[in-house]
């Protein structure tokens, strides 16, 4: 679980700071983001569109419970009417939260760092077929092992960084990410049958049950999510 302590005034210029720091702290993957805002204190009520902005594009991926912790009545009655940050759940405070989420079984997970290096393919795969295989998900195995490997060649042909790899299974989906640290997002392309490249990302789009990109501050995640048959 990851706890993000907030403080302050909130306006037009710290929320996109805020906005920058849920996207950094949701990229690592946490089962629960806890923000603790007992000394927040809400300026601007348009500066919540940062928050909104960051809760919507991450609702799919990686859908992470958002808890707030620890608002005074003027802060929950600013947030909570607010459309797009709906999604939000509220605790008294962070040890209430963090006392809840415990209790949670917690989902398996595997992280490696990789270098930009072409073995890095062939390592990526390993890793999957032997997650597959542990996890009970074989049926996965091929799909799962050609998107990592595109995923992976994608930032050693283009972003040239040293990345990191999750992999993880929860309820059902099974769901692969690689952050690197190139800030150019990628995009899928339309290609014809003469041409010698450019299908990787059509790949990861036609056989995922989706896929999208995080911005983050120091690069982005590229994510995807299989569901098994």
């Amino acid at each position: 679980m990851a706890v993000l302590r907030v403080s302050g005034t909130l306006d037009l210029v710290t929320g996109d700071a805020l906005q920058l720091a849920v996207r950094r702290s949701l990229a690592v993957q946490p089962t629960h983001l806890l923000l603790d805002v007992a000394d927040l204190r809400v300026g601007d009520p348009l500066a919540l569109a940062a928050l909104g902005t960051v809760i919507c594009e991450t609702a799919e991926w990686p859908s992470i419970p958002i808890v707030l912790c620890g608002c005074d009545p003027r802060t929950y009655a600013m947030i909570s009417a607010y459309p797009d940050c709906a999604g939000l759940r509220y605790a008294p405070s962070c040890a209430a939260a963090l006392a809840e989420a415990g209790t949670a079984p917690t989902p398996p997970k595997i992280r490696v760092r990789l270098r930009p290096v072409p073995d890095a393919c062939r390592q990526v795969r390993q890793l999957v077929s032997q997650a597959c295989t542990a996890w009970h998900r074989a049926e996965l195995t091929a799909t799962a092992s050609l998107i990592a490997t595109e995923l992976v060649a994608n930032v050693v042909r283009h972003a040239h960084t040293t990345m990191e790899f999750t992999l993880g299974l929860q309820g059902g989906r099974l769901s692969m990410t690689v952050r690197d640290g190139s800030r150019r997002l990628p995009r899928p392309v339309d290609t014809t049958p003469s041409d010698a490249g450019g299908r990787g990302l059509q790949l990861v789009r036609d056989l995922t049950e989706a896929w999208g990109v995080l911005p983050v501050p120091d690069g982005k995640v590229v994510w995807t999510r299989l569901t098994s048959a």
